[in-house]
């Protein structure tokens, strides 16, 4: 595993962790200056893709232990928001390896650390989601994933390699909810 990169837990020594891998809502556009670029908080849009996405996963019965975030404030508020949502209680737990500048051993280590959990949200930015990703399910990186923001992945973890189960974006969510509004079969008179 290059790059310092440690294996992670085998089934063996881990529970059945199913990881859900969160690019932030809509900020917005980014800003020339890191430092506040840094702190960039969510649009309206963003907050209507949070409450979307946390129904998304309330209708497929997602159960949520543990949510860890990027310090930056955009993926914090998504967290935090979809948490609320969800009525998750805990704090939001801050990693730096879900930040800008994370990288894939430091990930692995944030995993390991919350291993001993079923359902782990995690909230972060791309290129790093989408990259994590990537190397989660073919061991090299070789999967090229598109993560639009407010997507999540769910990914089965106690699978080797982990098994991407799907993928979600606010559109396509948006999709879904407006179609189940209308019956998939033709009305017929009965006279």
């Amino acid at each position: 595993m290059g790059n310092g990169a440690k294996p992670l837990p085998t089934p063996e020594e881990s529970s059945t962790m199913n990881l859900y891998l969160m690019r932030h809502a809509n900020a917005g556009v980014s800003r020339g200056n890191p430092l506040l670029d840094n702190k960039r908080a969510l649009i309206k849009e963003g907050k209507d893709q949070c409450i979307l996405m946390a129904w998304v996963l309330s209708s497929l019965k997602v159960q949520i232990d543990v949510i860890v975030s990027s310090p930056l404030k955009r993926a914090l508020q998504t967290a935090q928001f979809v948490g609320t949502e969800l009525g998750y209680e805990a704090k939001v737990e801050i990693c730096p390896a879900l930040g800008l500048n994370g990288d894939y051993a430091a990930f692995q280590d944030m995993l390991a650390k919350y291993a001993e959990y079923e359902g782990v949200l995690v909230v972060g930015h791309n290129p790093n989601m989408f990259q994590f990703l990537g190397r989660l399910i073919t061991g090299n990186g070789g999967a090229a994933i598109r993560m639009r923001k407010g997507s999540i992945a769910r990914v089965d973890m106690d699978r080797h390699p982990p098994l991407l189960r799907w993928l979600i974006d606010p559109r396509m969510a948006r999709s879904l909810y407006a179609s189940v509004g209308k019956s998939s079969r033709p009305k017929t008179s009965r006279k």
